[in-house]
Order: C-alpha cells, then sequence, then structure tokens
C-alpha cells in the first residue's frame, strides 16, 4: 500500500467515526428531551388523583367525568411510544376539559383553596410541557435533517439510525392548552 492509500483509509475512517459520533450525540439528545417530556406529564399524571379527589368532594355525582378521566390518565400511563402517547395525551386533555367544564357549575368547588392550587400546578405543568414537546420535537427536526442529509444518509441506515416521531397531538381542541383559570364570586 501507498502512503497515499493509506492516508485515504484513515481519512475516510476519521470522517466515518465522525458521522457516527453526531449521529449517537443527537439520538442521545433525542431520547434526553423525550425523558424530559415525561418527567413533566408524569407530573401531571400525579396531580389528576388529587383533582379528582378534590372535585369527588364538591361534584360526586358527576361519576362518569371522573371516570373519564381517570380511564384516559390510565391510558396515557400505559403508552409505549411516541404515537401512542400523542394519542392518550389528546384524550387526557379533552377529559381534562370536560372535568374543568363540570367544576364551572360548582361555586363552592372554585372557591376551594385546594382545587385552586391544583388548578395552578396544571397551567404551570401545562406550560412546562408544552415547551418539554417544542423543544423535543426542535430536536427530532435536527435529528432528522441529519439523518437525510447527504453524506449522512449513506450512514444511517449502517449504523442503524433511523428517523425519530414527532410528538404532536392527534385533535385540535387538543392543542389548545386546558383552561384551569376560574373567577370565584366571592370578594377577597
Amino acid at each position: 500500500m501507498t502512503t497515499l492509500t493509506i492516508a485515504f483509509l484513515a481519512i475516510t475512517g476519521i470522517i466515518i467515526i465522525f458521522i457516527y459520533n453526531q449521529f449517537v450525540t443527537l439520538r442521545q439528545r433525542v431520547k434526553n428531551s423525550w425523558a424530559q417530556i415525561e418527567v413533566e406529564l408524569h407530573r401531571r399524571y400525579e396531580l389528576i388523583p388529587n383533582l379528582i379527589d378534590t372535585v369527588k368532594a364538591y361534584a360526586n355525582h358527576e361519576q362518569e367525568t371522573l371516570e373519564n378521566v381517570t380511564k384516559a390518565r390510565v391510558g396515557a400511563l400505559s403508552s409505549q411510544n411516541v404515537q401512542e402517547q400523542a394519542g392518550a395525551e389528546s384524550i387526557l386533555t379533552a377529559t381534562l376539559k370536560n372535568l374543568f367544564a363540570v367544576a364551572e357549575k360548582y361555586p363552592e368547588l372554585k372557591a376551594d383553596v385546594n382545587f385552586q392550587k391544583l388548578q395552578q400546578e396544571l397551567v404551570n405543568t401545562e406550560g412546562n410541557i408544552a415547551f418539554a414537546r417544542q423543544f423535543y420535537n426542535d430536536t427530532v427536526q435536527k435529528y432528522n435533517t441529519r439523518i437525510e442529509m447527504f453524506p449522512y444518509n449513506l450512514f444511517a441506515g449502517i449504523f442503524n439510525f433511523y428517523s425519530s416521531e414527532y410528538f404532536s397531538l392527534t385533535e385540535r381542541e387538543a392543542r389548545e392548552a386546558v383552561a384551569v383559570e376560574f373567577r370565584s364570586n366571592s370578594k377577597e
């Protein structure tokens, strides 16, 4: 082998290692950003039982609505991939909207300090979820773009790097934030 051939093979090897390491870095960023979404989703899941208990104290005969929220929460907790999670989150968001619509009928519930605290925590969590979802989708976009770019696309399949799914809600109404701002009729 000539020096030129050895230099060519060495440079090619270095380029391949560089490309592989970029794929690994981007894939890890996607995984990390998904983990951030999961943290916020689990925080929301932990708020829901407390919210249901608070609503039950004032509106126990709204059993169907409470059961729907519980079922939607269980469905979201058992999701196995990004697509299932997006669908489950859409359903959960819709059932939470129904729950807050029911709560609107009960002035005593709206005035309850615990309910107001849970509302605020849920609003904050929804904002954190939206931010984490946007960050995740931005990270996925960078990763997917890299996989499709030349010369990276030549190596992506060889190294088993495939496109990641975006996390987007499936229903239009689920794309809107859960409205939980209630105003008490009592003067403070």
